[in-house]
């Protein structure tokens, strides 16, 4: 029986391992691998050690840890060989098991799908949508109707509406020029009824002549 076989229970009549479960088999034959691993590097070195040691003293034994050091590395090698191929298929299993689970969780949303479609009619969706299209426009028109304001006295006549205007406007000069003409003369001051008096140096000049006539006339006589 082969070390697949040992590992994964591969005999005739057995069910098969799931993939999460050989996956997790496979984690395991690697940890026992790389212990392993650890375990002949550390005899290798131990032979190593031998040899140098007994390398001039006791060449039988010194050629003695050469060959187990040989027999160490070959066995190295293959479970070199062993933990890469363990690897790749796990790997291989992962991928495999993560589109495993994202296939069946979108056929589990396509079945969800179509369930949910199923309860529903497309004819009864469309009118459906036609009664919601019809309430809008209902609900815009109410909205319009509120907005606008209520427009009292649309019924008059704007040439009318312009003649009273101008009347009133008429009324408003001639208020204005009754004002202008007829000003309110109470309050300006009174004309002066008495003759303003002459000069000083009017008066002045007066006496004087009367002054020269005088004493001209007595000189006469």
């Amino acid at each position: 029986m082969s070390l697949f076989t040992k590992m994964f229970g591969g005999g005739k009549g057995s069910k098969p391992p799931t993939a999460g479960e050989a996956i997790q088999k496979l984690r395991e034959t690697e940890e026992m691998l790389v212990k392993k691993q650890d375990f002949l590097e550390k005899k290798i070195q131990d032979e190593i050690k031998v040899a140098k040691t007994n390398g001039t003293k006791n060449k039988r034994v010194a050629i003695g840890a050469l060959k187990r050091k040989k027999r160490y590395e070959k066995q190295l090698q293959q479970i070199d060989g062993t933990l890469s191929t363990i690897e790749m298929q796990r790997e291989a299993l992962e991928s495999a098991n993560t589109n495993t689970n994202v296939l069946q969780t979108m056929g589990d949303a396509a079945k969800a799908l179509k369930r949910a479609h199923q309860d529903m009619d497309v004819d009864k969706v469309h009118d459906m949508m036609d009664d919601i299209a019809d309430q809008q426009d209902v609900a815009r028109e109410i909205s319009e109707a509120i907005s606008n304001p209520v427009a009292f006295g649309q019924d008059l006549d704007e040439d009318d509406l312009l003649a009273e205007l101008e009347e009133l406007e008429q009324e408003a000069l001639d208020e204005q020029l009754l004002e202008t003409g007829g000003a309110d003369t109470s309050e300006l001051p009174e004309v002066p009824t008495a003759t303003p008096a002459a000069p000083a140096t009017a008066a002045k000049k007066k006496t004087q002549e009367d002054d020269d006539m005088a004493e001209l006339a007595a000189w006469a006589s």
